[in-house]
């Protein structure tokens, strides 16, 4: 296969899926930090407020998210030298050696993997204490209340389970299946199992189940949402690296093909326009639109005056370092290089909030409105009584726009219950995963800081959050042809030329990614499993 080539220029992020822009994945700050990185834990007070910790990981050793520790107040040990900590005071108790080789160190543990890894009580009232407290009631009668668990084996009980040895995906679902249950103490076993089973830096399922895991565990000690928030995509340190977004966009052609099949159906939409309007819910770096700009600039006959209105908010701002300013300034001097006549009008506020004065439209302009990996965060029937979802929809459709581009994540997380939600989830992140095997290698730093920052905090969202903290609401093609249709919109198939340039870009790909086209409609994937989809609307 042939590598893709990296971009030379930047250390800034594209959209993420984590989206808030991931899958482009939202630019998170992460716990997963290199040799000589140090690490925030946030430990929760007597009062409820949290108590920033910091410690040196002094391993080249990767953690993962550290899900229990903001709401039951206990670090997290990741790495061989660490720092235990109290759970009321935040102060360090101790500090000891790590006796597992496990790379994924389990939120819920209290402490360092004891001596002995095969004492399952106290792992199990370790695993109490972390996610129910100390002095916890059931802690105390666990062992009276639950005899027949305890007195069990692992091995016995799993085949009790009937789960077969050395079946990760299996016991992650069946942990899964327990949570959905409350059915704490098979939780409590199968947590302790896991821990011991999956990796971030091991095949695509032990690192996709570094992450379900870690979302489970968050699931139970309601950290979802603190962690989603926490993190944000943060930049490599040195500016010689690659921002991990960019990474990502570059080792596999998720967001390549949803920018590109965007602009080719913007750019025939707008073909012999003289006043050119584009809306981006989501414009993050503004990277989408370099091509574009680049491409009306050889259109025959001269460009036309572009006009681009940047939506954004407060998570992109972080990650660009600045405002939206900075963006505008960016593709201005691109605009400028090109002889594009160009404007950049900045709408800094959430998607969900934007109202038509916010869009600044002006009479005689050409309007293209492009959804780009970002309408499956806005709130629907289901979250909110406003429907912020289709009421976007009929509010751009009132714009009568020449076309808009939808791309989104072929996935049903939205209304469905939490158990088919999690298998729904392990199998489209398995399959992203595998992806990333074919051009990273399983012991690269960087691909491990690029799932973690890129992929993790989309994972843990959708796993542990409800309600209006879950913002990961993907859905099918077909829920969102649905509403659009409801919306008053007609289907504007791709054009020819789209689907070749397409075709030409998974040439540099592996042969396992698979280009569909269904009446008009793009569906890019790996092997049999549809992975993001891409249409346009009028």
């Amino acid at each position: 296969m042939q590598a893709p080539k990296r971009y030379e220029h930047s250390n800034k992020s594209q959209k993420s899926y984590y989206p808030h822009n991931s899958m482009p994945v939202r630019e998170a700050e992460s716990h997963l930090l290199p040799q000589n990185h140090q690490s925030l834990n946030y430990v929760s007070s007597d009062d409820g407020s949290n108590q920033r910790n910091v410690h040196p990981h002094t391993s080249g050793q990767f953690c993962t998210l550290e899900s229990s520790s903001a709401a039951a107040g206990y670090a997290t040990h990741n790495s061989p030298s660490s720092l235990a900590f109290s759970p009321n005071s935040g102060s360090p108790l101790s500090q000891q050696e790590c006796q597992s080789d496990n790379t994924y160190g389990s939120p819920l543990s209290v402490s360092c993997i004891t001596e002995d890894p095969n004492d399952l009580k106290l792992k199990l009232r370790e695993l109490e204490t972390a996610m129910l407290g100390p002095d916890s009631d059931i802690v105390e009668s666990f062992e009276s209340t639950y005899p027949s668990h305890t007195s069990l084996d692992p091995e016995k009980w799993r085949q009790v389970m009937g789960i077969p040895r050395g079946d990760l995906k299996q016991m992650l679902i069946a942990c899964a299946r327990a949570v959905a249950e409350n059915d704490i103490p098979v939780v409590e076993w199968l947590t302790s199992e896991l821990r011991q089973m999956v990796s971030v830096s091991g095949e695509p399922i032990q690192r996709v189940g570094a992450y379900m895991l870690e979302g489970l565990v968050a699931r139970l000690a309601s950290t979802g949402s603190s962690i989603y928030k926490a993190l944000r995509c943060k930049e490599p340190t040195s500016s010689e690296l690659l921002s991990y977004m960019h990474v990502l966009y570059e080792v596999c052609p998720y967001f390549k093909f949803g920018y590109m099949s965007a602009n080719g159906a913007i750019a025939e939409a707008l073909k012999g326009e003289n006043m050119v309007h584009i809306i981006d819910f989501q414009i993050a770096q503004g990277s989408q639109w370099v091509t574009l700009i680049q491409a009306l600039a050889a259109r025959p006959g001269g460009p036309p005056h572009v006009r681009i209105t940047g939506i954004d908010d407060s998570v992109s701002a972080y990650a660009r370092g600045g405002g939206l300013h900075i963006v505008g300034q960016r593709l201005s001097r691109l605009a400028q290089s090109c002889n594009v006549p160009f404007e950049f009008h900045a709408a800094a506020i959430s998607g969900s909030d934007v109202e038509l004065e916010h869009l600044g439209v002006q009479p005689g302009e050409a309007l293209a409105v492009n959804f780009a990996f970002q309408l499956h965060h806005m709130p629907d029937e289901s979250v909110s009584t406003r429907n912020h979802r289709d009421r976007l929809l009929r509010m751009v459709k009132s714009l009568s726009p020449k076309v808009v581009a939808l791309v989104e994540q072929e996935s049903n997380t939205n209304t469905a219950p939490f158990f088919p939600r999690f298998l729904e989830t392990l199998d489209y992140y398995t399959a992203i995963f595998e992806s990333l095997d074919v051009t990273l290698a399983r012991e690269n730093k960087e691909r491990i800081s690029v799932e973690q920052h890129c992929l993790a905090r989309d994972i843990v969202n959708v796993i542990a959050c409800e309600g209006a903290e879950r913002v990961e609401r993907h859905e099918l093609f077909g829920k969102w042809r649905s509403r659009f249709t409801m919306a008053g919109f007609k289907p504007c198939p791709l054009s020819p030329l789209v689907n070749a340039t397409i075709k030409t870009l998974l040439e540099n790909y592996c042969e396992h990614y698979r280009l569909e086209e269904r009446d008009g409609v793009l569906y890019l994937g790996w092997k049999n499993r549809a992975l993001v989809v891409s249409c346009a609307w009028r």
